[in-house]
């Protein structure tokens, strides 16, 4: 699959990058990409949920009344969870939310979720865009000439990391900068289109797996 490469005003410079059909060819797994953003989605979640049992309110522990003969019900201490104030009956504890997903089911999910951009004509492969400067003002312009400053956007920075490049995207609501190493199967699905920066695109072109 031959994609252009453009220059920060939009204009074809000539090149182009091959991106390989073994990762943007495929027909995609639908239920992987629903395991990855299953399993991305919960070990997102802090699982600090905590309620207080009947041993660990406050309150006397002393037997309200005696057992028999009062005429009423038997009843324990204040601590009881059928009083105001008492303990919960099986609330939640913490716990950890995530779970397993096999190497080779998180790479198909990626290459599943990637290969789903390129069906819809989602990935932008762009120059690698060089900032003396963190300019954020200067991005949303590159962006505007891409034609995808209103899409919620995945930009992938180049092969080594550029700090006033992402400095320049960080602050922007519909964009997620990444490194090609860090990309994940819910940030692709997440974005309306997919912007490669040349020197990320050119990995892909090295290489037939994604890393994990």
């Amino acid at each position: 699959m031959q994609a252009d490469v453009l220059n920060i005003e939009g204009k074809k410079t000539g090149r182009t990058v091959e991106l390989p059909e073994e990762i943007f060819g495929v027909e995609p797994n639908d239920h992987v990409i629903y395991l990855a953003v299953k399993q991305y989605l919960a070990a997102q979640r802090q699982g600090t949920h905590k309620v207080k049992t009947r041993l660990e309110v406050k309150g006397s522990s002393k037997k309200l009344h005696r057992q028999k003969g009062t005429g009423g019900s038997r009843k324990g201490n204040l601590r009881n969870p059928l009083y105001k104030g008492g303990g919960t009956i099986f609330g939640p504890k913490p716990r950890d939310y995530d779970f397993k997903l096999n190497r080779k089911v998180k790479d198909l999910a990626k290459i599943s979720a990637l290969a789903y951009k390129a069906k819809g004509n989602a990935i932008v492969v762009v120059e690698d865009i060089k900032l003396e400067a963190p300019k954020t003002k200067q991005f949303v312009e590159t962006l505007a000439n891409l034609n995808v400053a209103d899409k919620k956007v995945l930009f992938v920075l180049p092969a080594e990391y550029d700090s006033n490049l992402y400095k320049s995207l960080r602050n922007l609501p519909k964009v997620e900068g990444t490194m090609l190493v860090d990309i994940n199967t819910y940030d692709i699905v997440n974005a309306e289109v997919l912007v490669l920066s040349e020197g990320a695109a050119k990995i892909f072109a090295d290489s037939e797996e994604v890393n994990a």
